[in-house]
């Protein structure tokens, strides 16, 4: 019998035969599969805290890619904070599914700190005239009609699209909902889920949320917190049946929520009838060669109510942000809050569509991720 075995057979005999499969002709890219194949391993406690990830070899041979591929998907995973790779050593995970944790990765802690640090460039002028030159133009007197009470079909069909290209939230047109900004959400999910719930917000936070909340006369509660979310205990002792927080980067303490953190936070929420408020302001800049993965997109329950705006990715001025219900809400909203009229000029809505349909929304966000990773380079390798 012959006793000699190969470096990749004897990792197979350590680790488990593997079972990762990419589909050759798949909608999702083959780094993408892996990266969410081995998401979920880690996720469900297949590989523990501290535990080492197969070699890049070994999963290249296992599913059939080149190491540039598993190295693209390991990447992500280190981003996210489910992974971090060790010079010389490997890639090990650093996600617990426990309550009580402290990532303590410097490197981690350096690119966060980078990426608050980094202001973005403005969304170029000439294109954004340019388009509203084309709006009234192709849509002529049409600007001037009434907008639906969530907002025209043609935009949120647009931003449902955009969600699923970047963001992994794949949803119906009718969980789309059109508004002004922020503060006008703040007030329709406390409509929608009502005045006698307890409320948590993050402190430090946005001034306005607490404000939004002081001024609705709900009860709420301030969570300290830490540094990659809220403390533990805190979430755990809140009494809360409502979170509101901003898993990306908080502001303004600029505080990202660890991988383990927004399972905690969706742990917290698995039970009870509690929904969570992710407030996704400004996500679209970060440092990862993807976008931060969404509490909405990764849940196994339906309490998660999604929100964001263009006030940082084209201008405050516009006023006009999106929130995206989970399937549960959508005929209670109609019920409750569907005679609100869209408060977003009609002419604002079709430019915005234009944008985003055309490719030069995201070309910007594209262009402000580059500069802001080639800056962030830049003052690490100082």
């Amino acid at each position: 019998m012959n006793l000699i075995i190969s470096n990749i057979q004897f990792k197979k005999l350590l680790y488990g035969q593997m079972k990762y499969y990419i589909e050759k002709d798949g909608k999702k890219s083959a780094y993408l599969q892996l990266y969410e194949q081995l998401r979920a391993d880690v996720v469900k406690g297949a590989y523990q805290f501290h535990d080492k990830i197969p070699s890049k070899r070994l999963l290249a041979q296992e599913t059939g890619v080149s190491t540039i591929t598993v190295e693209h998907a390991l990447a992500l995973l280190c981003d996210e904070g489910y992974l971090e790779s060790r010079e010389r050593s490997g890639y090990f995970v650093i996600f617990r599914s426990d309550d009580e944790f402290d990532v303590s990765s410097e490197s981690r802690s350096r690119a966060q700190r980078a990426d608050y640090s980094c202001d973005p460039l403005d969304f170029p002028f000439s294109v954004f005239a340019k388009t509203v030159r084309r709006v009234l133009s192709e849509v002529g007197e049409g600007v001037f009609a009434r907008s639906p009470n969530f907002g025209l079909q043609e935009l949120r069909e647009a931003l449902r699209k955009y969600l699923v290209r970047n963001c992994g939230v794949d949803v119906n047109v009718e969980q789309i909902i059109i508004g002004s900004g922020a503060e006008f959400f703040y007030r329709m999910i406390v409509e929608l889920l009502g005045r006698d719930r307890r409320y948590a917000i993050e402190s430090p936070s946005y001034n306005k949320i607490e404000q939004a909340y002081a001024s609705l006369d709900v009860v709420y509660t301030a969570l300290p917190l830490g540094n990659d979310g809220i403390e533990s205990a805190s979430l755990r002792s809140c009494g809360a049946d409502v979170l509101h927080v901003s898993p990306y980067r908080s502001f303004p303490s600029g505080v990202m929520a660890s991988a383990s953190k927004r399972h905690e936070y969706l742990r917290w929420a698995s039970s009870k009838d509690r929904f969570i408020i992710e407030d996704n302001f400004e996500s679209e800049f970060s440092l990862a060669s993807k976008s931060q993965e969404t509490l909405f997109s990764i849940t196994d329950f339906e309490n998660v109510v999604y929100l964001n705006t263009f006030s940082k990715t084209i201008s405050p001025a516009l006023r006009i942000g999106y929130m995206v219900l989970p399937n549960r809400l959508v005929l209670s909203y109609e019920q409750k809050l569907g005679f609100y009229s869209c408060p977003v000029p009609t002419l604002i809505q079709h430019v915005l569509t234009e944008l985003i349909t055309c490719g030069d929304f995201e070309r910007h966000v594209n262009r402000v991720r580059r500069r802001k990773r080639s800056e962030s380079s830049n003052r690490v390798g100082k």
